[in-house]
């Protein structure tokens, strides 16, 4: 079962389509969904052109700062021959055509948004083109082959030329053409290139839309009370005090909590402080750390077995006759998203019909959690994305949506629902722990000849999309199978649930994954007395593609020249989102705490869109890494989250922040995923480097003093 059909399958969600003609279908629109998507003129699944030659293009994946709002155009822009600064971009609202193929929704994770739109966009593109030349050469009566489109014309002989916006309504009546040329890569003026991002200027001057710059006319606000304990009812409240504070309009339960409605965000969240509540805790006051982890060690061996992949050779009699057998336990906590917009949505209820604006990584998903909860017909919820600030898979979830547009019908005005900092890390959809256990046999040469994988935590596709029990999460072994060549292999999974409600974060299971792997690579290194980088390079023989991006690295980073006193350096290597990464992590310790100097990375990411996006990405994704690799977890109290803002829950600052020197490889394999990768490859890196440096080997992140001293 592979990872995309199992997501196919498991999505459980209402689409609506909209539009008009679009690449492919014919569908009816609805007026208002056009106007929400900016499908003013001449509707179109991708592309709208205006009278006027403006020309917009839609992105179905959310901007939550990874680009998309870029390369998605950048792909359309290309075959529909336009420069990039001559097109808007807009969100696309909930629709079928805009589907995630490879996740089966219209979602925007899992390092999906280029591989998914690759062909898809510049198809649309070319039907595009191709419909503009012949509604031109039947307008003109020539041949269409004299014809060609470009920079928003489209030209003949003679001189003769007409804007794309002359040509748009009599185009948009022609039949889509199923099958159009797109272009070869050597051919791309736009794709490849390092295009400035549509989206900055805006970010700059502040009129980009972010979930809490929404108004609309009439709206008030609203904060929420939610149990302390994740899961907890209400069991009685007393909300008269608050009821009667300045500004404050109302007062009301839904699931999820206690809601103070108030003219402004201050006013709510202050009355807030004033309710009185009555909780029902529920079984989720039992969850500890301790718990968590324990339960997750105690199910290998317990719990049934899943089969990542067939084993290959026999692993069981391979140790019998090894010459030595090493054994490690890696520990990866929980972990919140943390993005640094808290969560937030608007939503306005009138006349039967639901609008919801805000940051969201799933539009289908929302739509379809609120006609359910709310008893309303799919059709009737409209939906507009704002620009995210942040998401790492948290606006995949769906809960404060719900509770924006409870709100907001029950007291009949347009609501902002705002969250505080401490709401967002206290009530996550946190990052599962996981432990993964390892076991390999060497010969008399330090060589593995058998190699078995563990890995024990919480299916995120159980809880999210409704897996069902003892079926393989095929997001809970990504990165489980390294590259390396060993003759005698098995690969289990133990899925358990620990009582925490859990998401998809970053990296997913790449995460613990490649921590467990690449750490586990140079403990066998070091038993067989070699160099980390050399024992690798030894187990890759017919693996070009992870070969290739090691030894960048390694030469880039100087691999095996002397390094400053009280420094050392850590390699790891990774597969994932079809991306081939390798990181070389420089580090020293001051005051007991790892300093990160310099990452060395190299990736293959196949054909780029925009490498300066690219090379953002994983910067981006380094510094998160860091983040949970350094310095924080989410620890549990009788089922409350200790962490509550980014006091407790510290992230890498600039200060911290190391030299990051990028090798991009030349490639022309299909597209790779870059938002995600690079978190996870950085880990194992400077855990390699901290062993190094102090003979120390930290099994259990973070990699903080306090587990320095237990290592």
């Amino acid at each position: 079962m592979t990872m995309e059909t199992t997501r196919r399958d498991f999505i459980k969600t209402t689409s609506v389509v909209t539009g008009g003609l679009m690449m492919g279908f014919t569908i009816a629109a609805t007026k208002n969904e056009a106007q929400a998507a900016g499908m003013v003129y001449t509707p179109n699944a991708w592309v709208h052109i205006a009278d006027d030659n403006t020309i917009t293009i839609l992105s179905a994946r959310s901007e939550m700062g990874q680009g998309v709002y870029t390369a998605m155009p950048m792909l359309i822009a290309e075959e529909l021959n336009v420069g990039i600064n001559q097109i808007k971009v807009a969100i696309a609202p909930p629709g079928a055509v805009y589907v995630n193929a490879l996740l089966g929704a219209q979602i925007t994770g899992g390092s999906t948004s280029v591989r998914d739109g690759w062909e898809k966009l510049r198809t649309s593109g070319a039907q595009v083109r191709e419909m503009l030349i012949s509604a031109a050469a039947a307008e003109w009566k020539v041949d269409r082959s004299t014809l060609r489109a470009e920079k928003g014309m489209v030209l003949g002989a003679n001189g003769k030329k007409a804007t794309y916006g002359s040509l748009a309504a009599a185009a948009s009546k022609l039949p889509v053409p199923e099958k159009v040329a797109i272009k070869d890569p050597k051919d791309f003026r736009i794709v490849g290139k390092r295009v400035p991002r549509l989206d900055t200027p805006n970010k700059v001057n502040g009129t980009a839309e972010f979930g809490m710059d929404v108004k609309l006319p009439g709206m008030v606000y609203a904060s929420l009370e939610q149990c302390p304990v994740i899961g907890g009812k209400v069991k009685s409240f007393d909300g008269s005090k608050a009821k009667a504070m300045p500004g404050v309009i109302d007062v009301v339960q839904i699931n999820d909590g206690v809601a103070v409605v108030a003219n402004s965000y201050w006013q709510a969240a202050k009355a807030r402080k004033a309710l009185s509540v009555q909780w029902d805790e529920g079984a989720g006051a039992a969850i500890t750390t301790a718990s968590v982890i324990s339960g997750t060690r105690n199910a290998i061996g317990t719990a049934k077995v899943l089969e990542i992949t067939k084993p290959v050779g026999n692993v069981t009699e391979a140790m019998k006759g090894a010459a030595k057998v090493i054994k490690a336990e890696y520990i990866t906590p929980m972990q919140a998203h943390a993005p640094l917009e808290p969560m937030n949505f608007t939503a306005s209820f009138a006349n039967g019909k639901m609008t919801l604006i805000g940051p969201t990584q799933f539009q289908q998903g929302a739509q379809g959690a609120v006609a359910a909860v709310l008893g309303l017909k799919p059709e009737d919820i409209s939906v507009q994305t704002t620009f995210l600030g942040g998401g790492f898979g948290r606006r995949i979830e769906l809960d404060f949506i719900v509770q924006a547009a409870q709100i907001a019908k029950a007291v009949g005005k347009p609501v902002k629902l705002v969250w505080t900092r401490e709401d967002d890390m206290t009530h996550d959809f946190y990052r599962p722990a996981g432990v993964n256990q390892l076991q390999a046999g060497l010969d008399a040469q330090g060589n593995p000849v058998a190699l078995h994988f563990k890995v024990s935590s919480q299916s995120v596709t159980q809880r999210a999309f409704g897996l069902p029990k003892d079926t393989l999460d095929p997001f809970m072994a990504e990165a489980a199978v390294a590259a390396y060549n060993i003759p005698n292999t098995q690969h289990d999974l133990i899925i358990h649930d620990s009582g925490m409600r859990v998401g998809y974060w970053r990296a997913v299971s790449h995460n613990m994954n490649a921590f467990a792997n690449e750490s586990f690579m140079d403990e066998l290194a070091k038993a067989a007395g070699k160099d980390p980088y050399a024992y690798r390079m030894g187990l890759l023989k017919d693996k070009p593609r992870f070969a290739n991006v090691l030894k960048l690295a390694a030469d880039k980073a100087g691999w095996g020249k002397a390094l400053p006193a009280g420094r050392a350096r850590g390699i790891a290597l990774m597969e994932g989102y079809d991306t081939y990464m390798a990181q070389v992590a420089e580090v020293s310790i001051k005051d007991g705490e790892v300093v990160v100097h310099r990452v060395t990375v190299a990736a293959d990411v196949g054909q780029m869109v925009n490498p300066d996006i690219v090379e953002a990405q994983i910067q981006s994704s380094i510094n998160f890494g860091m983040s949970a690799g350094l310095k924080h977890e989410i620890t549990l109290e009788k089922g409350v989250v200790q962490q509550t803002n980014f006091n407790n829950f510290q992230v890498v600052r600039m200060h911290e922040t190391p030299v990051i020197d990028i090798t991009l490889v030349k490639s022309t394999e299909k597209p790779g995923g870059i938002g995600e990768p690079g978190a996870a490859v950085v880990v194992p890196a400077i855990a390699n480097a901290v062993a190094a440096l102090t003979g120390k080997r930290v099994r259990q992140l973070p990699i903080n003093a306090a587990n320095l001293r237990q290592a």
